[in-house]
């Protein structure tokens, strides 16, 4: 099996050094990704692109090598292709017509070739001869240059010759890694995930931070999409989710400041929170999923004096999006789900929000406020490398965890739905169960007390994360199947 791989034409302007600089992070990333599914895995750089080679050809390691590609920041698109030597036009010919063949039944078509090294032919002569002979010797429904249904793709470099057998769409963006990493303020709802997301996309190294208001489900919800996007998109770094509690800085607030005020401040003490998280990461930069006037604190003044109480620069992807376009995106990258089952927990409502916020009127309201709570509340923050969100909650709570299916158990596969259809869940004489993660909590008191449920995904991190709140909620008969190796 062999992939080749194109990289994000942003990356291919870039100044020599620069290019493979981009170039080398992108093949250490996959490599960290890749080689769990094979360690023998090779990948070969190359100045335009890189060659992906494995040996193993069961369906579900071509999947799962697919789903890493697809995902990993800095490549534009990649190809699925089949190698062979190169012969002559007519055996490029047979090759495809062995590939292709049976697939233009009925279908308009067109063969386009790019070429590389000293040939006796041109890319147009294999068009015309590849294309000639797939429209005599098969059913589809003819040539079509201008607007096929089908292209079919064709590498000649050098002695070598490559028929695309599928060409999928790529993440686009520059390498996980090859620019400053960032802090997220992420509080699980549409914007901040997205927000995050273009982050990771754009090759920033995102750590995520989470102010909690009070709400323990909330902070599970918020934990599990930070969980969801660091796996899909950013698993090639380890990053850090960072809880800070705040109920105590909401409570000084409700307290000792003006209703109208209290958004605005509540923003500020957020971000004099962040300015010191980001210290201790060594960070420069926040990202917010602020949008211009989405609601009532994101005016232009109120962002201004928002923003004066820090000295990080505060980036916000989102300031000019509409709110349908966000959810469009929240939806094309599986966060959707996690925001509309995400439980509330609002502890500043203004009546009437300000939205010309004044510097010396807020300045004022803050002269009320024991910021000896904000210094408390900084100090019991709580610094988890992500990937360990679930084994900390594992300490807290006794979660079974069990290699083997306990006879009469049901298993709960919590996986994505796109994850199940790729790859679904069978186990000989074992009953399996769908049921999504971010329906697992709302679903919960459908499960019948008197079966034992094992909870199950790929990587078992977010298994025995629901494993552990569930159990904590009063759930005795929740365990995690977890296969050995």
């Amino acid at each position: 099996m062999k992939f080749i791989v194109k990289f994000f034409p942003e990356i291919t302007i870039k100044s020599r050094p620069v290019r493979k600089q981009f170039v080398k992070q992108l093949h250490t990333n996959l490599k960290r990704l890749l080689q769990p599914l094979d360690p023998e895995v090779q990948i070969l750089r190359e100045w335009d692109k890189m060659v992906v080679s494995t040996a193993r050809q069961e369906p579900e390691t071509l999947a799962a090598f697919v789903e890493v590609l697809r995902n990993t920041p800095g490549i534009a698109y990649f190809m699925d292709v089949a190698e062979y030597p190169l012969v002559d036009i007519d055996d490029i010919y047979q090759k495809t017509l062995a590939l292709w063949g049976d697939r233009l039944a009925g279908r308009r078509f067109s063969v386009r070739c790019k070429r590389g090294g000293k040939h006796e032919f041109q890319s147009l002569d294999v068009e015309r001869y590849v294309g000639g002979g797939l429209n005599q010797n098969t059913d589809a429904a003819g040539v079509d240059l201008s607007n096929p249904e089908v292209v079919v793709r064709i590498e000649v470099r050098d002695d070598k010759v490559f028929v695309v057998n599928q060409r999928y769409p790529g993440l686009g963006g520059f390498p996980l890694g090859s620019l400053d990493p960032v802090l997220s303020l992420i509080s699980g709802g549409f914007d901040s995930p997205v927000a995050s997301y273009l982050m990771m996309k754009r090759g920033l190294r995102t750590h995520f931070c989470f102010f909690n208001l009070g709400g323990r489900d909330h902070e599970i919800g918020v934990k599990e999409v930070a969980l969801y996007l660091w796996m899909k998109y950013g698993a090639s770094h380890r990053v850090k989710f960072v809880t800070v509690p705040f109920e105590g800085v909401v409570g000084e607030i409700l307290k000792n400041v003006d209703n109208s005020q209290m958004g605005v401040v509540l923003k500020r003490m957020m971000l004099r929170a962040a300015e010191k998280v980001a210290d201790e990461l060594n960070v420069q930069a926040l990202v917010t999923g602020e949008a211009i006037a989405q609601v009532s604190s994101q005016t232009l003044t109120n962002l201004s004096v928002i923003d004066a109480v820090t000295d990080k620069l505060v980036l916000r992807p989102l300031i000019a999006a509409d709110k349908g376009d966000i959810i469009r995106t929240a939806a094309e990258i599986g966060t959707e789900e996690f925001a509309a089952n995400m439980p509330e927990y609002c502890g500043v409502i203004s009546v009437k929000p300000t939205t010309k916020a004044r510097p010396e009127r807020i300045a004022a309201q803050e002269a009320n406020f024991d910021f000896a709570v904000l210094e408390a509340a900084l100090e019991s923050a709580s610094y988890t490398t992500i990937d360990q969100l679930a084994n900390e909650e594992l300490e807290r709570i006794d979660v079974e965890v069990l290699p083997v299916p306990l006879p009469d158990a049901i298993v709960l596969d919590v996986r994505h739905p796109d994850e199940v259809e790729r790859s679904p869940l069978k186990l000989a004489g074992v009953k399996v169960q769908n049921m999504p993660f971010y329906e697992l909590h709302s679903q919960a008191s459908t499960l019948n007390n008197e079966k034992t449920y094992l909870l199950y995904c790929d990587k078992g991190v977010m298994s025995r994360l629901h494993a552990a709140h569930l159990v904590e909620q009063g759930f005795a008969n929740i365990k995690v199947y977890r296969p050995a190796g």
